[in-house]
């Protein structure tokens, strides 16, 4: 049917929405495909509606094209899969939880591992069941403590979910890959670029897990890539970590008076001054000469919060996302946890941290602090730190400093973890170059889950041997809604929105300009005309609107082809515009149906 604006659920805006931040969230509030209900909650409109499902539906076919099954979980779930799993304490903060009238525990879901493995597990009980793989696309919560950016981060979004389902670890091999290329398809037919890069599973546990990064300066994930090939998020870059280094011959640590040096700035200008080395010796003294101590605190989903400090080349700038990624195997508890700065009430509460002189210690026997009475606290060091090394670091008093602290031989650690920036120009971990730093949306992500869930929900089937075997899963994620912001993302202009035909609300947008009959009966018969040919039409048949607003709204709605009945009607002719070019062509009325068409035929 014929989607005429004078009776279409649509009022566009010609000013940017005050709590808009990026072109996709202000484009698709002023062009009338949503509107804000709530912070980080939007009501789709009509032709938002008409995007999304044509975002479904392409996944729906590449679902299927691997043999993907559809069904439906509610959105509100009862409490106990999620305890049984120690989800419903490991989110924190980050689910909506509520009781019912009875007073039972729902959470509206954030992810469904647990319902679709029991569903899996009250179904099948035998190897000749699977492989299997079930999805669902449907709506998701999370507490999102900072909605921004429209559909990129809200609290309520559309997901993909799906699953798979195999006896072994062979068998997973094979869903994965076989989900991998289906999502690479997905995006290539949406028309948004996205590159896999290799990332943490976090608290969704598993071995293998990929990302699908949409490229933008917008985008809240950074990914680097090397021009041999590597991608991966920078939680999971790994360090290309040195040899150690022989220290037999190294002479013993000193410590120094170095008042007034509390930054690593000051430091190295210091050691400039009292102990200046020549080039045989290494030359002047940089921050990377010096070991920095970073004092942070975990908040762990108990709510009990644990000091951690973290040793790093000073030349280096911790990340908190990779710590954050990466700690918690050193951590007594599992689930999200929460991580920043340690602050002075931190400080207070273990007064032998000296602020600004922080080392390691001065032996292998003593406490992390190196001073009698010192509370032990969980020491990890940044891969670049081997046995060998040796460091300018703080002697644990106010206003000292330590030379000459031998890795392994003065000091050692309670573990080794990847927490610094990536710097573009680090070396790749597979040797393939330098790396270079980007900005993405994260648009899908696979996991191969393993046991993990199928191990809590007691998810078993019989073997060939009629043994029972835990069954392995995989995890594959991708944010519908997400979809349609990075593609309004990627895809507009100073005007409005600029669609991919593939998830254009409509193919042709006809607009009637001028207020003689002929003109309004012209693009009434043309518009028909290209309905019957299978195409999707907007007509703007609005009789007491200008040319110029007329115009304005079809640019910022975005369609594909914009086909104008006016002034050239005298003639014989209309105009026929790419939206995207922006090239338009006068082309006679009795040609017009077969040029669009052919426009849209070709672009698909």
């Amino acid at each position: 049917m014929v989607l005429r604006l004078s009776k279409l659920f649509l009022r566009t805006l010609r000013e940017d929405p005050v709590d808009a931040e990026v072109a996709s969230h202000r484009l698709l509030v002023r062009a009338g495909y949503i509107r804000r209900a709530a912070p980080g909650i939007y009501t789709w409109l009509p032709l938002g509606l008409s995007v999304l499902r044509r975002v479904e539906q392409v996944i729906r076919e590449e679902m299927a094209a691997i043999g993907a099954q559809e069904v439906h979980f509610p959105a509100l779930l009862p409490k106990e899969p999620y305890e049984v799993t120690n989800r419903w304490t490991e989110y924190g903060d980050g689910i909506f939880r509520l009781k019912d009238r009875k007073g039972a525990d729902y959470l509206l879901a954030p992810t469904h591992e647990e319902m679709f493995t029991l569903l899996v597990k009250d179904l099948y009980s035998s190897y000749k069941d699977l492989p299997l793989s079930i999805y669902q696309i449907q709506n998701k919560y999370r507490d999102e403590a900072r909605p921004r950016a429209g559909l990129l981060r809200g609290r309520e979004f559309i997901m993909k979910d799906s699953y798979s389902f195999d006896v072994d670890d062979a068998g997973l091999d094979a869903s994965y890959a076989a989900h991998r290329g289906a999502y690479l398809r997905i995006f290539e037919r949406l028309g948004l670029e996205v590159i896999p890069v290799a990332a943490t599973a976090g608290a969704m546990g598993g071995s293998k897990s990929e990302e699908f990064l949409h490229p933008t300066e917008i985008g809240e994930d950074t990914f680097v890539r090397s021009a041999g090939g590597y991608a991966a998020n920078v939680e999971a870059v790994t360090t290309v970590v040195p040899d150690d280094i022989d220290f037999s011959a190294a002479p013993p640590a000193e410590v120094l008076d170095t008042p007034g040096t509390p930054t690593i700035d000051t430091l190295v200008e210091a050691s400039n001054q009292l102990v200046p080395r020549n080039e045989a010796d290494g030359g002047a003294w940089t921050a990377a000469d010096t070991l920095k101590n970073v004092v942070l605190a975990v908040t762990l989903p108990t709510g009990e919060r644990q000091i951690v400090v973290i040793g790093l080349p000073g030349d280096r700038g911790v990340d908190l996302k990779r710590v954050e990624a990466n700690i918690g195997r050193f951590l007594p508890v599992a689930g999200e946890i929460g991580l920043e700065a340690a602050n002075e009430d931190d400080l207070k509460k273990n007064p032998l941290i000296v602020k600004g002189y922080l080392g390691p210690g001065l032996s292998l026997d003593e406490p992390f602090l190196g001073l009698e009475g010192a509370a032990k606290l969980l020491y990890l060091v940044d891969p670049r730190v081997v046995s060998g090394t040796t460091w300018v670091t703080g002697a644990n008093e106010a206003g000292k400093h330590v030379y000459g602290l031998v890795a392994r031989r003065d000091f050692g650690w309670d573990g080794v973890i990847e927490c610094t920036e990536v710097r573009a120009g680090d070396e790749a971990p597979d040797g393939s170059g330098p790396l270079e730093t980007a900005r993405g949306i994260e648009m899908g992500h696979i996991f191969q889950l393993g046991r993990k869930y199928a191990e809590a929900l007691e998810l078993k089937v019989l073997d060939q041997n009629g043994k029972q075997v835990v069954v392995t899963m995989g995890s594959y994620g991708v944010g519908v809604t997400r979809a349609v912001a990075a593609l309004a993302e990627s895809n507009h202009d100073d005007k409005g929105l600029v669609w991919p035909r593939a998830v254009a609300p409509a193919d042709v947008h006809v607009v009637a300009v001028g207020r003689g009959e002929e003109i309004f009966d012209t693009a009434e018969k043309l518009a028909l005309e290209l309905e019957a040919a299978g195409l999707e039409v907007i007509y703007d048949d609005r009789p007491k609107v200008s040319p110029g607003v007329k115009f304005g709204d079809a640019e910022l709605v975005g369609v594909p082809t914009i086909l104008a009945v006016g002034r050239g009607l005298v003639d014989g002719v209309v105009e026929i515009k790419d939206r995207r070019s922006g090239e338009a062509e006068n082309v006679t009325v009795d040609k017009a149906v077969d040029y669009v068409v052919n426009a849209a035929r070709n672009s698909r």
